[in-house]
């Protein structure tokens, strides 16, 4: 792999996001978005580095552990390689807004990628559906889609995980 690296947001781009102010808590409570797996699967297929980078808070809300969490991770990476596909890694900020330097829109998340994996930026992508997701990229120094939620600031949009990957893949 040439440093290539897709990263990508969880809730809201891979899973159906909970509801405002609820967090996905289980993996009974995960629902993968329709496309989503093939999406990953089409990218590893394309040789790029799939990375999940995902603010987490309800942990630090005390709603989840992150036991729970390591729970959800895995099984989704299970499900992800029961279809062909998987993640080269997931990076979660566990911590309330304003009291660390991973959480999303900063760029810590990326740095400990950075760490197990090469990152060519020029040839890297953030996908993700909030505004966060998108200043996150930004700030990293990559390019960046907006899927679901359009985002005026990203240098992309599209409507789903899928229809992103097919351009990223075409290009």
């Amino acid at each position: 792999m040439d440093g290539k690296t897709v990263f990508l947001d969880r809730d809201g781009v891979i899973n159906v996001k909970a509801p405002e102010g609820d967090y996905i808590k289980s993996w009974s409570e995960f629902h993968f978005l329709p496309g989503a797996i093939e999406a990953i699967r089409l990218l590893n297929d394309h040789n790029w580095h799939v990375v999940i980078i995902t603010n987490q808070r309800g942990i630090a809300r005390h709603l989840m552990t992150m036991h729970d969490l390591n729970r959800i991770h895995f099984s989704l990476k299970e499900e992800l390689q029961n279809h062909g596909a998987h993640v080269d890694g997931i990076y979660v900020c566990p911590h309330e807004k304003g009291t660390c330097h991973c959480r999303k829109p900063d760029i810590g998340l990326f740095l400990q990628a950075e760490q197990d994996f090469p990152v060519d930026k020029s040839k890297s992508w953030m996908i993700g559906d909030s505004q966060s997701d998108i200043e996150a990229g930004r700030n990293y120094g990559i390019r960046t889609i907006s899927v679901v939620n359009l985002n005026p600031l990203a240098d992309k949009q599209f409507p789903n995980l899928l229809s992103a990957v097919n351009f990223l893949v075409n290009s």
